[in-house]
């Protein structure tokens, strides 16, 4: 700030201006305080001049130190400013993604986007354009266009192109391997990684097209040499589109690890295992235990992971067990409560009473049993062997892997169990009651497989349809109830500790569900293979980022529901006042959180423009 007044003038009037940037980023100043005419200065001191040169430096003193007490004239008849955009802009800045680039930048991904476009002549930052398109991904996601359309809404403003952005996306896909083992190996320097245990999972986005992708196809020997990567597949939601398959890995804590896109045909069982091996060259070969649900648990993947120092603990179905199996899980003998490895029955744990207090703790305990399965028996495994023409084959294994199974009851998933059956078989008499249902395959999990079809025909008549409950089936699925199984090669360990690392593969579904829910990664706006490769690689690097960023808070002592954090983070937007700018949120516990873990000074109402410039700028050193 300085002193301003008409030196023509015999009585001027003294101001105090301040410096700034217009709308248009032109250097300008406005008057922040009025000191007073001249005349009216010499009745409190004999040197006027003097006088208002020490107030100005005094308002400099305060403001440097924070704090400063000036004017402001407003005039309400003024207009807001004029511009030839189609449409009205807010001036509001997000700041809240200063958190996000605290994290960002222990990444280093400076130096890497350096080292692999040091021989390209190219004349846009491509780490600026992964950088907010990241941001974006979380706190506002949009199509490719949509994020470049609202550039100007975070305080730094960025500036590139669109056609920018689609070539970036063209280099990070073509040095996807490497980025996915920098972002592993630099995600150090933010938390150190456990990866003593590594959860592997597979899920699929489905899109809006009429036709799955080409394949290519030899036409000479007619072997597939590439497969289309949008393809008609299973999917748990049974859209009629194809889709495309993401297998993800994430460690101890939850923090992914790596990732991998497939077509949608392809068997999940057969992506594990090279999704592994790149995982095993970027941790050196360290020693870890693979951790999956039934679904990704076949024969090849347990026997790669019985090899190298690798254990495996994976889902196993009883349904899928030989009858021999079988006898030995309903078998009431040999089994003992996880808390304290004490005798006890099954029949005992169905029928205490439950509700004496004296039972809470042993019905919130469970029974267990070990079986050992290392000779040949039949565990209901399958191989999925890929054809010279491309396709997979499913095949029976006949191989034979030293592991345990351990079956676990308990009586209150029994019940829970039961209670919904019970739902569905309410709503399965229903629907008999209601006509005839539709004729279609019976999902595990259909009311309709509780129904059988009975046909009965008279003479030269029209046969009959009805539909009634298949008592035996609902029998049959109740021995079931309660009981759960997983296959491990770790007989050394604790059954408590194998049972507690199963049970943190909900960890895994919590990303996905970020993914899907809070980052919106689908509808995806792209049709060529690397594009839509590209997309789910930045995809991919936001939930990296917002993990790694959720863990930090859990080490400061703080839990913060991703809801709650992103709408945190989305919401810290500020205006420009001209001589400063004003916070446009309020506090609450997220952002109490954040600042305890990251103390930027971003819970103040005001801030100075070069604090938060100076701010930003630390964060991009």
């Amino acid at each position: 700030m300085k002193l301003f007044y008409d030196k023509r003038r015999s009585d001027p009037t003294y101001y105090v201006q301040q410096g700034y940037r217009n709308a248009e980023g032109k250097p300008t100043t406005r008057n922040v305080k009025i000191l007073g005419k001249h005349s009216e200065l010499l009745k409190i001191t004999d040197d006027p001049l003097a006088y208002c040169k020490g107030q100005v430096e005094k308002l400099n003193a305060e403001y440097n130190a924070g704090r400063a007490s000036i004017q402001l004239s407003v005039d309400y008849r003024e207009k807001v400013d004029d511009t030839t955009d189609d449409f009205s802009k807010s001036d509001l800045l997000n700041v809240g993604y200063f958190y996000l680039q605290a994290v960002y930048q222990k990444l280093e991904l400076k130096k890497f986007f350096e080292s692999i476009t040091a021989d390209r002549k190219i004349t846009y930052d491509c780490n600026e354009i992964n950088r907010f398109l990241t941001y974006a991904r979380i706190l506002d996601p949009r199509s490719k266009y949509g994020t470049f359309d609202l550039l100007d809404t975070y305080f730094e403003k960025p500036a590139f192109d669109y056609q920018h952005i689609l070539r970036f996306m063209d280099i990070l896909i073509a040095n996807s391997d490497a980025y996915l083992g920098w972002l592993y190996k630099k995600s150090n320097n933010v938390i150190p990684r456990d990866t003593s245990v590594i959860y592997y999972d597979c899920t699929n986005y489905y899109f809006e097209v009429e036709r799955p992708d080409d394949e290519i196809v030899d036409e000479v020997t007619g072997e597939i040499l590439s497969t289309g990567l949008r393809q008609y597949g299973f999917g748990k939601d049974h859209r009629p589109n194809p889709i495309v398959e993401m297998g993800l890995m994430m460690d101890k804590r939850g923090i992914p690890i790596s990732m991998s896109i497939h077509p949608g045909n392809i068997s999940e069982q057969v992506t594990a295992v090279p999704l592994e091996k790149e995982v095993v060259r970027t941790l050196n070969g360290a020693d870890f235990i693979y951790c999956a649900d039934a679904g990704l648990g076949s024969y090849s993947i347990r026997k790669f992971n019985s090899m190298g120092g690798r254990s495996f603990i994976v889902t196993q179905s009883i349904k899928k067990l030989s009858d021999v199996m079988k006898q030995a899980v309903f078998n009431d003998y040999g089994y003992r409560l996880l808390s304290n490895d004490d005798p006890v029955t099954i029949g005992g744990l169905k029928d205490f009473d439950r509700f004496n207090p004296d039972n809470r703790c042993l019905y919130n305990d469970c029974a267990y049993k070990v079986i050992s399965a290392d000779t040949a028996v039949d565990l209901g495994l399958y191989d999925y062997v890929r054809l010279k023409n491309g396709r997979t084959k499913k095949a029976k294994a006949t191989g034979m892997i030293p592991q345990n199974i351990i079956i676990t009851f308990s009586r209150k998933m029994m019940e829970y169990q039961r209670a919904v059956r019970e739902r569905q078989i309410e709503r399965a008499k229903r629907l008999a009651e209601s006509g005839d249902p539709e004729e279609i395959k019976k999902g595990p999990n259909d009311i309709r497989r509780f129904l059988k079809r009975n046909v009965k025909t008279k003479d030269g008549k029209k046969a009959d349809i009805t539909y009634e409950l298949d008592e035996t089936k609902i029998e049959e699925e109740k021995k079931y109830d309660g009981f759960y199984a997983v296959a491990t090669n770790l007989k050394e360990d604790r059954v408590r500790d194998i049972l507690a690392i199963t049970h943190k593969r909900y960890q895994i579904e919590d990303c996905f569900r970020i993914m899907k829910t809070n980052f919106d990664a689908r509808p995806v706006f792209h049709s060529k293979e690397d594009r839509i490769r590209a997309h789910f690689l930045i995809c991919y690097t936001s939930l990296l980022v917002y993990r790694l960023l959720e863990c930090r808070l859990e080490d400061s002592g703080s839990h913060v529901t991703t809801e709650n954090l992103i709408r945190t983070l989305k919401n810290m937007n500020v205006t420009d006042e001209g001589i400063y700018y004003r916070a446009t949120y309020k506090g609450s516990t997220a952002l109490s959180a954040l600042t305890s873990m990251e103390n930027l000074g971003l819970d103040m109402k005001r801030y100075k423009p070069t604090d938060l410039k100076k701010k930003i700028k630390k964060l991009l050193k």
